[in-house]
C-alpha cells in the first residue's frame, strides 16, 4: 500500500468560475476555464502549489533516489543513430552517455574520423535547446538545421557551411510542422505569421505559407511561394526530389489526407499539375531515376507503390508497381536502384527488396519479431543503413548490401542488460465485440503467473500511429524488479491499415477503450496480474485513452498515468493545432450526436463526485504547445475536487518542457524516476536497486 492517505495531506483549492457554454441548446459547465491562459499570475501560483504538494509526495518515496541512482548509470553508454551519407561525407547523431542532447558528427568515407559539426549542448545552459530538424543542400556544402527551445513546436532555422563548419548568417523564425527543402542556392519551408504578445504557446496555429529563402539573406527576403487566405487551417509544404527535377506541394488540413501537385522544378513557366485533389487519402512522392513515384492508399487500405509519367497524370496512366498486399506496406525507399519496401505484419516489421518495375527479389533476414527504423540509403549505390529493436533486443544497427541481401551488425549498444532473461510473447484477445487484437508482453523469464505480479499497460490508439516492438531503457527497472510490460495494439493506430485506424476514429473511438478494457480483463483472467496490481500508462492521445478508461472503469485499476493528454474533448480544438486532429475524434461543434459522443467519453466531463479512483500522477509542461497543459490542469481539478477514495491523484509539471520532443537527457531521467517511483510504490512493489 502507498503509505499515503488523502486525509493526511491537501490538495491546493482551485477557484470555480460560472462559466458555461451552449452545445446545441445543452448547457455544460467549464468553472476551470481560467486555467486556460497559460499567461496568468494565478495559473502560475496554481502551478506552483500543485507541484509543491506532487514534489512532498514523491520525496517520501523511500526508494525514488536509488531508483534515480540506478537509470543515471544504466542510462550513461554511448547511444548511436543510423548514418546517412551525401557525397562521400557520412553523417549521424551520437550521445555519449548522459549528454542532454544528441550531438551531430560528419566523416569523409565510412572509416574517416568523425568530427563534431554541430553540438546542441552548447547552444544552452540546462540542455533545453534541441536540434528539431537537419537537411543537407543536395551538393552537399550546406546543411540548414533547426532547433526547438524548452520542446515548443516552434522551430528556428539556422545554416551551416559543412566543410569549414562555419555558422552562416541566415535565421529564419516562427516555422512549424516544416522542414527546409533545397532547391538549388535556397530552400523551401513553411511558417505562420509571429503570434501576438503572449498568444505563441496556445493561440490558434492559422495561415500557414510556404516561402522560399535564398542563401545569404534575410528573411524578410524571402519570397512567400504559396498561401491560401480562404483556408485558414489548412497547412502546406512544398519540396524538389534529391535530383532537383520536381517540385511536389501537399495540402493537408489533419493529420490524415493529403491533396498533391507537381510541376517542373526547373521550368518557370511549369504550372502545378494535380495529383490529388481531396484529403480522403494519403498520397506522398518520390523521384526515381527521373520517374515519379507515389507511395499512396487510394483503393488500397494497406497502401500501395504507384509511377506515374508528369505527361500523362490522369489515374488511367499510372503504373502499379508495388501492389496492395496482406501486410501494412509502410514505406519504400530506393536504394542501389533497388526498392526497399517496408512492411508490418501483425504489429512488427518485414523488409522485402523488389527490382526497379516492382519485381520481388528477396526478403531481408532480421533477428527476432521487432521493428526495423531509420533505413537510410542511396538510389546510387547498394550500401544501406538501419536500425532494428524490440522489447528485449536492444537498438542496433546494421549495414546492408541492397544487392547481396547481406546485413552485418555496425553498431550495438553496449550496456549492462541481459536480454536473455527476459521473454516477449505476442498475444491475441477477443475485444467487446470479438475484434480479435493483439499485444506485447514482456517480463523475467521463469515468472510465475499466480495473478498477483505488478503490471503496467500502455497503449495510444489513434492518428494511424503503430505501436511496434522497441527497446527502452526507462523500461528496464520495472521488468528486473518482477514487473509486466505490455503494449496493446488498439484500434485507431495504423497495424493493420486504414480500415483498422477508422474503426477507431469519431463516433467508434470507443472501440480504443474498449479494446484496452478488454486487455486488462484478459490479462487479470489469465493470471498475469489482478486489479490492484495493476497500471496504466499513455501519452498525448494515450492520455486520452488512460483518461477515458480511469473515468469508466475506476475500479480495474490501481494506477493511471495521463501524460500529456487530449483530456478535454469538447474544447481540444481552440488550441495550437488542435483542430488538425478531427479527423479522429470530431468536434463538439459538428453536430448534436458528435457533441453527445464526445461528452460521453470526454475524461474531463466524466469525473463523478463520490467515486474512488486508482492512484493518479498527470504529468504536462509548461512549453507543450501540442496539447496545451489546460487539458491536464482542468482534469486533475475535477479529480482532486471529485474523488472519494485514498488514493494520490496528483499533477506533475514539468517546466521549460513541451510535448516530449527535444527534452533533455537530464529532464528525462527525472521523470522516469517520477514514474516508476509512483507507479512501483502504488503497487506496492518494495524495489532493491
Amino acid at each position: 500500500m502507498s503509505g499515503f492517505s488523502q486525509e493526511k495531506w491537501d490538495y491546493p483549492k482551485t477557484q470555480k468560475q460560472d462559466v458555461t457554454d451552449d452545445y446545441f441548446g445543452v448547457q455544460v459547465a467549464d468553472p476551470y476555464r481560467w486555467l486556460e491562459d497559460d499567461n496568468a499570475d494565478e495559473v502560475k501560483a496554481w502551478v506552483e502549489a500543485e507541484n509543491a504538494v506532487t514534489d512532498a509526495y514523491l520525496e517520501k518515496i523511500p526508494f525514488r533516489a536509488a531508483l534515480n541512482k540506478h537509470l543515471t548509470e544504466m542510462w550513461n553508454f554511448p547511444k548511436y543513430g543510423t548514418p546517412s551519407r551525401k557525397g562521400d561525407r557520412y553523417f549521424f547523431q551520437k550521445n555519449d552517455g548522459l549528454q542532454n542532447q544528441y550531438v551531430l558528427y560528419t566523416h569523409i568515407g565510412l572509416d574517416g574520423e568523425p568530427e563534431v559539426l554541430l553540438d546542441p549542448n552548447t547552444l544552452s545552459g540546462d540542455g533545453t535547446v534541441a536540434l528539431a530538424g537537419t537537411s543537407l543542400s543536395n551538393d552537399g556544402k550546406y546543411l540548414a538545421y533547426q532547433i526547438a527551445r524548452a520542446g515548443s513546436d516552434w522551430n528556428e532555422i539556422f545554416v551551416m557551411d559543412v566543410a569549414t563548419k562555419e555558422q552562416l548568417p541566415d535565421h529564419i523564425e516562427w516555422v512549424k510542422f516544416s522542414g527546409a527543402s533545397w532547391l538549388g542556392d535556397g530552400f523551401f519551408y513553411s511558417a505562420y505569421d509571429k503570434p501576438k504578445e503572449g498568444t505563441a504557446l496556445s493561440g490558434k496555429n492559422q495561415f500557414h505559407k510556404v516561402y522560399f529563402h535564398k542563401l545569404g539573406t534575410s528573411q524578410t527576403e524571402d519570397v512567400l511561394v504559396y498561401e491560401n487566405k480562404n483556408q485558414p487551417d489548412w497547412n502546406f509544404s512544398m519540396y524538389a526530389d534529391d535530383e532537383e527535377t520536381y517540385l511536389f506541394l501537399s495540402i493537408s488540413e489533419s493529420t490524415y489526407g493529403n491533396m498533391l501537385y507537381v510541376k517542373e522544378a526547373n521550368n518557370p513557366k511549369a504550372e502545378f499539375i494535380p495529383i490529388s485533389e481531396n484529403f480522403d487519402n494519403e498520397f506522398s512522392a518520390d523521384v526515381v531515376n527521373g520517374k515519379i513515384i507515389l507511395y499512396t492508399d487510394y483503393k488500397a487500405p494497406k497502401n500501395r507503390l504507384l509511377s506515374i509519367d508528369i505527361k500523362q497524370p490522369a489515374e488511367e496512366y499510372w503504373t502499379e508497381l508495388i501492389p496492395e498486399s496482406e501486410y501494412v506496406l509502410q514505406g519504400v525507399i530506393p536504394i542501389g536502384g533497388k526498392l526497399v519496401a517496408q512492411y508490418l505484419r501483425d504489429a512488427h516489421s518485414v523488409t522485402m527488396v523488389f527490382d526497379a518495375d516492382g519485381t520481388f527479389l528477396h526478403e531481408v533476414a532480421l533477428p527476432t519479431i521487432g521493428t526495423v527504423g531509420g533505413f537510410s540509403g542511396r538510389n546510387d549505390s547498394p550500401e544501406a543503413f538501419y536500425a532494428f529493436t524490440s522489447y528485449t533486443y536492444p537498438t542496433t544497427i546494421f549495414k546492408y548490401n541492397v544487392e547481396t541481401n547481406v546485413s552485418e551488425v555496425f553498431r550495438k549498444l553496449d550496456f549492462n542488460f541481459t536480454p536473455e532473461n527476459y521473454t516477449t510473447e505476442q498475444v491475441f484477445f477477443a475485444s467487446k465485440d470479438g475484434t480479435q487484437v493483439p499485444m506485447f508482453i514482456t517480463y523475467k523469464k521463469g515468472m510465475k503467473l499466480d495473478g498477483k505480479n505488478p503490471l503496467l499497460l500502455y497503449g495510444y490508439g489513434g492518428f494511424n500511429i503503430s505501436m511496434t516492438p522497441g527497446f527502452s531503457i526507462s523500461n528496464v527497472p520495472f521488468i528486473e524488479q518482477g514487473g509486466i510490460y505490455v503494449v496493446v495494439n488498439l484500434r485507431g493506430g495504423g497495424e493493420y491499415g486504414k480500415e483498422w485506424h477508422e474503426a477507431g476514429t469519431k463516433m467508434r473511438k470507443q472501440n480504443v477503450f474498449d479494446d484496452f478494457i478488454a486487455a486488462a480483463e484478459w490479462l487479470i483472467a489469465n493470471k498475469y496480474t489482478n486489479s490492484d496490481k495493476l497500471a496504466i500508462l499513455g501519452g498525448s492521445n494515450g492520455g486520452l485513452l488512460v483518461g477515458a478508461c480511469m473515468t469508466q472503469r475506476p475500479e480495474l485499476f490501481k494506477v493511471a498515468i495521463p501524460q500529456v493528454g487530449v483530456l478535454d474533448m469538447l474544447r481540444y480544438q481552440h488550441f495550437t493545432i488542435g483542430r488538425a486532429w478531427a479527423v479522429d475524434y470530431g468536434t463538439s461543434e459538428d453536430s448534436p450526436e458528435m457533441f453527445e459522443y464526445l461528452k460521453g467519453y470526454s475524461p474531463l466531463h466524466n469525473v463523478k463526485e463520490g467515486v474512488a479512483y486508482p492512484a493518479t500522477l498527470v504529468t504536462t509542461a509548461d512549453h507543450d504547445d501540442r496539447v496545451v497543459p489546460a487539458h491536464s490542469f482542468k482534469f486533475i481539478s475535477e479529480l482532486q475536487a471529485k474523488d472519494a477514495g485514498k488514493n494520490p491523484v496528483l499533477v506533475r509539471i514539468e517546466s521549460n518542457a513541451g510535448h516530449g520532443a527535444g527534452k533533455p537527457t537530464a529532464k528525462i531521467i527525472e521523470e522516469v524516476t517520477d514514474r516508476w517511483a509512483f507507479i512501483m510504490y502504488n503497487l506496492g512493489m518494495t524495489p532493491k536497486f
